[in-house]
């Protein structure tokens, strides 16, 4: 009886934990753009703001509204503590993180092509030229590709991470085996990419940030993989697209 409850546990954790991440995304951004639309009534003036100054402004907010929700809220209503070492953050950053992040560079462009591959002849009406919309797609003058840096080459790695990586992979490992937890984690971080070749991409990095995370103990080495793998997307989509168009032929 017991251990029939005990698996149906470990059942529901699986569904209830990446949907409560999902749910906290989602609500972060309605929260934002109900902000948004309440300072547009009261007459802010909110359309003379540099775009790149706002999208940067309300990534920020949102991931951080989002790590508020799915951390903070559970800890107010029952009590649930989401510990350091539940996120991966028990220590610094160490010279194996680093050293292993070339590495694990080559192993996400390996596991993406194959999938990638994959997905292109098993999937009919998959489009491998699908563009992420960072919200920056009009920069032009150097604060604003800065901007546009800080945001997506660096806020968003370490935020991501300690949401996906960190509070749902590591919260998953306690209920199911670890290959499960990748598996659910991956294909939830493809989800909140979109497009069909942005989630299978995603979902490849993914399973390498959490071997990452499995091996080292930590996210520190995920969020210098997802830093690089984010930087090298901001030079081709920024900084020389002429060599982007010539890759993705």
């Amino acid at each position: 009886m017991l251990q029939n409850y005990s698996k149906s546990i470990k059942a529901a954790m699986v569904l209830i934990l990446p949907v409560w991440v999902l749910v906290g995304f989602y609500a972060a951004q309605a929260i934002v753009v109900g902000l948004v639309s309440l300072l547009d009534a009261l007459n802010v003036p909110l359309a003379s703001m540099n775009v790149a100054v706002a999208n940067a402004t309300l990534a920020a907010l949102i991931y951080v509204l989002t790590l508020a929700i799915v951390i903070g809220v559970p800890y107010l209503v029952n009590k649930q503590i989401t510990s350091k070492s539940d996120i991966g953050l028990t220590r610094l950053p160490t010279w194996t993180d680093i050293f292993l992040t070339p590495a694990a560079l080559v192993a996400y462009f390996i596991l993406s092509t194959i999938f990638i591959m994959l997905a292109t002849n098993v999937l009919p009406g998959f489009d491998i030229n699908q563009v992420q919309d960072t919200g920056f797609g009009h920069v032009s003058v150097r604060y604003e590709y800065i901007l546009a840096f800080i945001t997506l080459v660096i806020i968003a790695p370490i935020a991501e991470e300690i949401l996906f990586r960190g509070y749902l992979y590591g919260k998953l490992k306690k209920f199911v085996p670890v290959w499960i937890a990748i598996i659910v984690t991956s294909l939830s971080f493809g989800f909140i990419h979109g497009a069909l070749n942005l989630a299978v991409d995603t979902f490849a990095l993914s399973i390498v940030l959490c071997l990452l995370r499995e091996s080292t103990g930590s996210i520190w080495a995920s969020i210098l993989l997802h830093m690089a793998k984010n930087g090298i997307a901001f030079y081709l989509l920024f900084i020389n697209p002429s060599l982007l168009s010539i890759l993705v032929k």
